[in-house]
């Protein structure tokens, strides 16, 4: 039955990817109900994993008032300016842009603000979009996996705590290598494709007119007055959740008997910021509610709950069956498990829901924590199909044709500098953890 329920669960992945949005985690359900009715055995309070959700609907609701704020758009208005002020550099400032965005904030979404920006400076250089647009949307992503607030750097500190490795641990191994992994990247990506002049895609669009000419930024932006004093209170809130894992840290000893533990804080501050950037900026909480990142935030919760439950129904119930056919070559190819999240995180569409799903089941196998961390950031692989949001955006928003899907599924711009990041990111992984842990 292992083989029919295993069908089961990926017909519903894909269906899920079909629809598209908040009908992954539709599908999911749907996924869950089927498995359930077919012999399986599930608890809404073991499968579901609704910790990770509280921290992505918190830190949502954190994010989406710093939109209200007026502070998101304060920090695009920055991003242009450093842009515009380097256009050359485009290639290697635009993901350190992403990158920094997805790791403070948490989620990925931010990088929608950013794209058009990058497509426009890149046309009024007449630089290929396509070389920025690939890197800075694959670290959007692989950021995710770093971030102190993201549920997937929570779901893997939870997976770990059996091994003795804790959140600092995490994310003093993630963090760097993730950003020299980006880095590679955009050295590759800048290298990538014939130069825009040259493109017929280009060419055939700007003779048919389909090309609008690039935009100058506006000299006169004010900021709101609650942007800056918003992103204060937003980086403070930062610092007190890594402060409050810090302290309360199994390694260090220095709290024993904490009053909650990290994901509580992480909920509870990130709840009370937003609170408090809502009354700085004098607006009512219910537009919070309003914002295009609360909406994005929302549908990515509700993915996970439906993709992170059909993967746990189908995981928990054949645990000694899938243990049995991996532990042989993961036990001898520890760096096997790199790979493996690579190709399960497009399927998953989620760095949390891949965590989730399969990191318990890692450590339950005996492998290596060094290898468990050096190959986690692997699940940040959302660019090998040309299926997931933001990498959609990016191609629809270049209208010089340069970031767009060949003749095969796989022929587009993200996979070559994404691999390579990867790559990149794991083997420095496997070099760093041991020094770490």
């Amino acid at each position: 039955m292992i083989w029919f329920h295993l069908l089961i669960a990926l017909l519903f992945i894909v269906v899920g990817a079909r629809l598209g949005g908040i009908g992954i985690g539709l599908a999911g359900g749907a996924g869950v109900l089927l498995l359930a009715a077919t012999g399986l055995h599930t608890k809404a309070a073991e499968d579901v994993p609704w910790a990770v959700i509280g921290i992505i609907m918190s830190v949502i609701c954190t994010v989406a008032a710093l939109q209200v704020a007026g502070s998101i758009d304060h920090l695009v208005h920055l991003t242009e300016a450093l842009l515009r002020k380097h256009p050359q550099q485009i290639t290697y400032l635009a993901p350190f842009v992403t990158y920094m965005l997805s790791l403070l904030c948490g989620t990925g979404h931010t990088a929608y603000s950013v794209i058009p920006v990058i497509v426009d400076v890149s046309k009024e250089r007449g630089i290929r979009p396509s070389r920025p647009l690939s890197i800075a949307v694959v670290a959007s992503q692989v950021a995710v996996a770093a971030s102190p607030i993201s549920a997937a750097m929570v779901a893997l500190v939870a997976a770990l705590e059996p091994l003795n490795i804790g959140y600092l641990q995490c994310l003093a191994v993630v963090i760097p290598t993730t950003f020299l992994g980006c880095l590679v990247g955009a050295v590759v990506a800048s290298r990538m494709g014939v130069e825009l002049k040259d493109d017929p895609v280009y060419q055939e669009r700007m003779a048919k007119g389909l090309v609008a000419k690039s935009v100058a930024g506006d000299a006169a932006y004010t900021p709101a007055r609650s942007a800056v004093p918003s992103l204060w209170i937003f980086f403070a809130a930062l610092i007190a959740v890594v402060s409050y894992a810090t302290v309360t840290s199994k390694q260090l000893g220095i709290v024993d008997d904490p009053v909650m533990d990290s994901t509580s804080a992480i909920m509870t501050i990130m709840l009370s910021t937003a609170a408090i950037i809502c009354l700085v900026a004098r607006k009512p909480t219910a537009s919070i509610a309003d914002q295009g990142t609360f909406k994005a935030g929302m549908t990515a919760a509700i993915c996970i709950m439906g993709l992170a439950w059909l993967g746990n129904v189908f995981v928990n119930n054949y645990v000694d069956e899938i243990r049995s056919a991996l532990e042989g070559p993961l036990q001898s190819q520890p760096w096997l498990l790199a790979v493996f999240f690579y190709f399960a995180a497009p399927l998953m569409f989620s760095h949390a829901a891949t965590t989730i799903a399969f990191m318990p089941l890692m450590v339950k196998l005996g492998l290596p924590g060094v290898a468990l961390l050096a190959s986690y950031p692997a699940v940040a692989n959302y660019y090998l199909l040309p299926n997931y949001p933001t990498t959609v955006a990016a191609m629809q928003m270049d209208d010089t044709g340069s970031t767009r899907v060949g003749k095969f599924v796989l022929d587009h711009p993200f996979v070559i500098p994404g691999t390579v990041s990867i790559i990149v990111t794991v083997g420095l992984g496997f070099l760093i953890a041991p020094f770490v842990i």
